[in-house]
């Protein structure tokens, strides 16, 4: 079980081997988080996710689903872009958002820790800005993924943007019976 860490901040500023990028289909920047990746990684980071193949018109990484570039002028050595859903209130929602966790911590195994020794991971709150998800819901989704198996990952940490985010993924991190750690304060502004 990976050690877990729920911190409040701006998740371009880690210093962790891979962070993930709330993204969409496009990969070609947006807004929230999205755009802040895009703009502290350098307009390389572009470059590279206009060079992953499109698996159809305009779509470079389906919903629920991972790719991976460089992390270019991050701290991060590496971006894993996910896609969540927009919440509709529909059963499949939740199962996408999982999908979304799930796919960003897998990929993270498979190319980062089996390859390169990668050790840990930040993530922001999928799904949770101008796409709408509930909050206490998505965090409790995030803990369902991390808890679901023995992940190959020595640290995941959950950066969050505002108190209220962050007072949502504390919650559910303690009710996934992890109680409270060292690394669930708050810190920055």
């Amino acid at each position: 079980m990976p050690k877990i860490e729920i911190a409040k901040g701006d998740i371009t500023r880690e210093t962790v081997d891979a962070i993930v990028n709330a993204a969409n289909e496009t990969l070609l920047g947006g807004g929230g988080v999205d755009g802040a990746i895009h703009r502290a990684a350098g307009p390389r980071l572009l470059e590279a996710c206009r060079a992953l193949p499109e698996v159809r018109p305009g779509v470079r990484c389906p919903t629920g689903e991972a790719r991976l570039t460089p992390g270019f002028e991050l701290s991060a050595r590496w971006i894993i872009h996910t896609v969540g859903p927009r919440y509709r209130g529909r059963p499949d929602d939740a199962r996408l958002l999982a999908s979304a966790f799930r796919s960003s911590l897998a990929l993270f195994e498979r190319e980062l820790v089996a390859v390169h020794g990668a050790r840990s991971i930040a993530l922001p709150a999928v799904s949770c800005g101008v796409y709408g998800y509930p909050l206490d819901e998505a965090a409790r989704i995030a803990m369902d993924v991390l808890y679901e198996r023995a992940w190959n990952v020595e640290t995941v940490r959950f950066v969050l943007f505002n108190d209220e985010t962050w007072r949502a993924f504390e919650r559910a991190f303690s009710a996934a019976g992890a109680g409270d750690a060292p690394g669930t304060a708050p810190r920055g502004t």
